[in-house]
């Protein structure tokens, strides 16, 4: 059986699908969101707190260039493969390039589940991943319009980036976690370190029903776009894999390393899109990086990939 987490997204997929008026009002998706970034920041702030702990800064430079890496590979296969023009294969890009915040969440609790072993500066690996990509695709951008400057000059997306919601209650919790430890955090334990779970499948709800909006008519004519977004998982997990492996990270960042990098954002980078490109159809991202990428992984990709660190 899969992790019951995955059942959850699959029960809200259905929903959407089959049309039902099952809902998660907006505050309360908002409240899930807040809880779980500040949850996964918090563990990680725990392991932090360790006085004997030693943390591997060459790993957090080498996870930096890997978000680098994605979008050089992806632009021209957007461009040229599937056929994009060139205002929307940078936005793709962007996504691609940029991380998931909600599929770190369920590889967390995957390799969590598992009893993987997870390194104390995993928890950094979102923040690391989630820029890079968006600042490269943006001067992607200002390269093709040399004589139209981009409405947000590069050091404003920058500010826009690092103070973003989950940026902010993923640092701001492990700051927490590290600097009250586990007995200042007694109070709040329950909620946000024992109830991870509980946030997280009702989270997962909610992607499964926003899922299903997304394919509602099927947007076949971007089939070329749903192929790539269907297989770009299992191609770009191997980067992740390839990198931890150099690394010799323990099984558990390895595992978070490769979910990240086989995933795409649809929360971070359509904000910086949208302000920065307007020309570009944020929808055709949201399309695969939200209606297919996001689902394969959790319903077929992470939880068969786990079982590979699991047994090795």
């Amino acid at each position: 059986m899969p992790d019951i987490v995955i059942a959850f997204f699959a029960l809200g997929l259905l929903a959407g699908l089959v049309k039902s008026d099952l809902k998660v009002p907006v505050p309360v998706y908002e409240i899930l969101t807040i809880l779980l970034m500040l949850s996964i920041g918090i563990k990680g702030g725990l392991v932090l707190n360790d006085p004997a702990l030693s943390i591997n800064y060459i790993s957090l430079i080498a996870v930096t260039l890997l978000g680098v890496l994605v979008p050089l590979i992806v632009y021209p296969l957007l461009r040229y493969v599937v056929g994009l023009d060139a205002i929307n294969a940078v936005s793709v890009t962007a996504h691609y390039g940029s991380v998931s915040a909600g599929t770190f969440a369920v590889a967390w609790a995957l390799a969590d589940s598992a009893g993987l072993t997870i390194a104390p500066e995993t928890t950094l690996y979102l923040v690391l991943l989630e820029l890079p990509a968006i600042i490269l695709a943006l001067a992607y951008y200002q390269n093709m319009n040399p004589q139209k400057a981009v409405e947000h000059r590069m050091r404003d997306v920058w500010i826009e980036a690092l103070t973003s919601r989950g940026v902010l209650l993923l640092v701001g919790g492990l700051l927490i976690g590290w600097a009250y430890g586990p007995e200042g955090l007694a109070p709040v334990e329950g909620a946000l370190i024992g109830g991870f779970k509980t946030l997280l499948a009702l989270f997962l709800l909610e992607m499964g029903l926003t899922t299903a909006q997304v394919f509602r008519p099927a947007p076949w004519q971007h089939w070329r776009l749903i192929s790539f977004a269907a297989l770009a998982p299992f191609a770009l997990a191997w980067l992740g894999i390839g990198m931890g492996m150099l690394l010799e990270l323990p099984n558990g960042s390895l595992f978070i390393l490769a979910a990240l990098t086989a995933s795409a954002s649809y929360i971070a980078a359509p904000a910086a899109i949208r302000a920065a490109i307007k020309e570009a159809d944020v929808g055709l991202a949201m399309l695969a990086a939200l209606g297919v990428t996001f689902p394969i992984n959790v319903l077929l990709h992470l939880p068969w990939l786990v079982t590979q660190f699991s047994a090795g």
